[in-house]
């Protein structure tokens, strides 16, 4: 069933016949702007960006790295700009600074927030112990350098889900490359930004003081919302390559929530809220505050340990349907030992480690009156523990070509507790609890040329079990799912030439168990919104490629093609799996002048259509949005930059959650991508 678009992979496939490894050696750096990770490192990098990416060349599966550098010239507010020139991954925003995201196929049947996908800073989790999360709290402007691991590549942070793992790294006093820098960003709808940090190293101590505050009230309706971020870190080395470090962050958001439309409201009148959102006040006070204590500690030439003790805590305050009031807490230790040597007389790596964490939730429910909360109509506490133990190693059994093998065990805990509810009938006590177990077993090939280009294919097994709004507690105990699975076949090439970069995977996963949301039919054996699907295929192409084909002119395009179905399902037969687009495209023409000044006109193209329902009887409309970049180096210090977007005032749906069968179920389910806008920056730096 994978169907191609010609014309975006006949683009990307333009500069495919030059030579694939010419007048290159092995010290060039292997570069697709922000995205690409070879073997080499960039010199254009500053060396902790440059040291990410040797460390992620070492994975035989796609991965990718967005520095910070790259967000300097644009407006990144949330982290769907941060992710957008990332093949495979899909992240669009539907209200302020909520994303959804997906990286081949992962958490499609979530209608709201995170499933499927591991997001961390520093590798301390933005989800909660059970999986669930958002990414609300993520700053991008406090981040150094984004990692992301495709899929099963995310095994070094004992990953085994579908999606992969995104992981932010903070800034620190050892590397920024400058010692104070302030940004003011402001534009379309009253938005304004400001951004200042400073840092440095001084002796054995290194230190970062970092903070964003931002205001917006939103293109939409009921969309006001205002957000503020610090992150603080202090490190002490005590040798080469030895160092402790504290990093303390915190944050506040409150943001209104314009809700879902109808497809005929969302392309005629997107700006408006819905109805029951404005009535209630819908919206989100969120506030966290996370502290952790890391080590990174050489033990000898080969070896390294890295490991960190943390702690988080979260308070929610969510008036939608009913106030949604939750206080969460979770803890955890992680440690992994980096080896590099050789073994049988042969070049050889590895990594292996542990990581423990342990999460408990508070959660209330009260009437909403106009935002505010009435009578209490609930509460329960939901407590989950997860183990994962895992290494990799590769072997180089030629000078060129590694075998790699790997996997990770893992352990999940579901704890939960409902309480009786003095006047509410429909409260009871309930204490209810499942145990997942699990091992993820990996292997691959990667070829490493004297060029610093790469091949590789690898074959992964994950796991997901289900969490707490999932499994759907009932006076009956848990609702009956089963944990999700798939086995991913996955192969690609990355590598440059003097004129061309390209980073190109292709995968398929076939899955057991799919978590995706059903219409409750006890008749069926549906007696859950949450329920495992049968047989499905998630399958598709990720390929980024730049084409430097003139002096200061840079061609930037990536293309991701998803096919996802069940598979002889006996409801949905062999169907397509709504939400995400099959195919999408994006390019950006740059130039950049002497005289430090450039000019980026961009395109985001989705040709087809997407599938809203199971049953496959409604799309929603493709769309193509054109945006324009431009920046000026005033001097030294200072930097100038616009972003204009959808310059063309294109209407168009940006997402939207899938639906069982859209002639009966409700599809008020549609999020309008944002009208035109504007949006300047100014940058001092010293």
């Amino acid at each position: 069933m994978l169907k191609i678009t010609a014309a975006p992979l006949a683009l990307l496939l333009a500069g495919a016949s030059a030579p694939a490894f010419a007048q290159t050696t092995p010290q060039d750096s292997v570069d697709l702007g922000e995205v690409i990770v070879t073997a080499a490192p960039n010199p254009e990098d500053a060396p902790s960006v440059a040291e990410a990416r040797r460390r992620l060349s070492r994975t035989p599966g796609a991965v990718a790295v967005v520095s910070a550098e790259s967000l300097e010239t644009r407006f990144a507010p949330n982290i769907a700009d941060v992710l957008r020139d990332v093949p495979g991954v899909y992240a669009q925003k539907k209200w302020g600074g909520d994303v959804r995201i997906s990286i081949r196929g992962s958490g499609i049947g979530n209608p709201n927030h995170l499933r499927g996908l591991f997001v961390s800073q520093d590798g301390i989790p933005f989800n909660e112990a059970d999986g669930y999360g958002d990414v609300q709290m993520v700053d991008p402007l406090l981040a150094r350098f984004t990692e992301v691991y495709k899929g099963g590549n995310a095994l070094r942070f004992g990953g085994s889900l579908l999606g992969g793992a995104v992981n932010l790294v903070t800034p620190n006093g050892s590397n920024i490359t400058e010692t104070a820098s302030a940004r003011v960003d402001f534009g379309s709808w009253e938005t304004a930004r400001l951004h200042a940090e400073v840092g440095g190293s001084r002796g054995d101590w290194d230190g970062y003081l970092g903070l964003t505050g931002a205001t917006a009230e939103g293109w939409r309706r009921q969309s006001d919302g205002q957000q503020q971020y610090i992150t603080a870190n202090v490190g002490r080395s005590l040798g080469d390559d030895r160092e402790v470090r504290l990093t303390v962050q915190g944050a506040y958001i409150h943001q209104e929530i314009p809700g879902s439309l109808t497809l005929t409201q969302a392309l005629t009148t997107p700006v408006m809220a819905a109805a029951a959102n404005v009535a209630s006040a819908y919206q989100r006070d969120y506030a966290s505050v996370r502290s952790t204590l890391s080590t990174r500690w050489r033990l000898n030439d080969g070896l390294v340990f890295e490991g960190a003790v943390y702690g988080t805590w979260k308070d929610l305050h969510h008036p939608i349907f009913q106030v949604v009031d939750q206080q969460s807490r979770n803890y955890g230790t992680f440690g992994r030992f980096d080896w590099e040597g050789t073994l049988f007389g042969l070049r050889a790596d590895a990594f292996g480690g542990a990581w423990y964490r342990v999460g408990d939730l508070d959660a209330q429910q009260f009437v909403n009156v106009i935002g505010s909360s009435g009578r209490r109509t609930a509460k329960s506490r939901q407590n989950a523990k997860a183990l994962d133990v895992f290494a990799e190693g590769r072997l180089f059994v030629t000078d060129h070509i590694a075998l790699v093998a790997g996997g990770t065990f893992g352990r999940a805990e579901r704890d939960y507790q409902s309480f009786a509810l003095p006047g509410v009938a429909s409260t009871f006590d309930l204490t209810r609890e499942k145990d997942y177990d699990w091992f993820a077993p990996r292997i691959g090939i990667l070829w490493e040329g004297p060029s610093g280009a790469q091949a590789f294919a690898n074959v992964t097994r994950s796991i997901e079990p289900p969490n707490f709004g999932s499994v759907s507690p009932t006076a009956g105990g848990f609702a009956p799912i089963e944990a999700q699975e798939a086995w991913t076949y996955e192969a690609g090439l990355r590598g440059r030439t003097d004129a061309f970069s390209w980073d190109v995977a292709v995968y398929r996963a076939e899955l057991d168990n799919e978590l995706l949301n059903f219409v409750v039919n006890p008749t069926l054996g549906i007696p859950a919104a949450t329920f495992n699907a049968g047989p499905t295929v998630h399958q598709g192409v990720e390929a980024g490629l730049d084409w430097r084909f003139a002096t200061g002119w840079r061609l930037r395009q990536t293309y991701t093609l998803s096919d996802f179905h069940f598979d002889g399902d006996k409801v949905y037969g062999d169907r397509d799996l709504p939400l995400v687009p099959p195919h999408m495209y994006r390019a950006e023409l740059r130039y950049d002048n002497p005289a430090g000044w450039f000019v980026a006109p961009q395109v985001e193209w989705t040709p087809s259509d997407s599938w809203v329902d199971y049953m496959n009887t409604l799309r929603a409309p493709g769309y193509t949005v054109v945006n324009l970049g431009a920046g000026w180096r005033l001097d030294e210090r200072i930097n100038l930059f616009v972003d204009a977007r959808n310059l063309a005032d294109e209407r168009y749906v940006s997402n939207f959650s899938a639906v069982t069968d859209a002639r009966t179920a409700s599809t008020a389910v549609f999020w309008p991508g944002e009208g035109r806008s504007g949006f300047v920056g100014i940058r001092v730096a010293y």
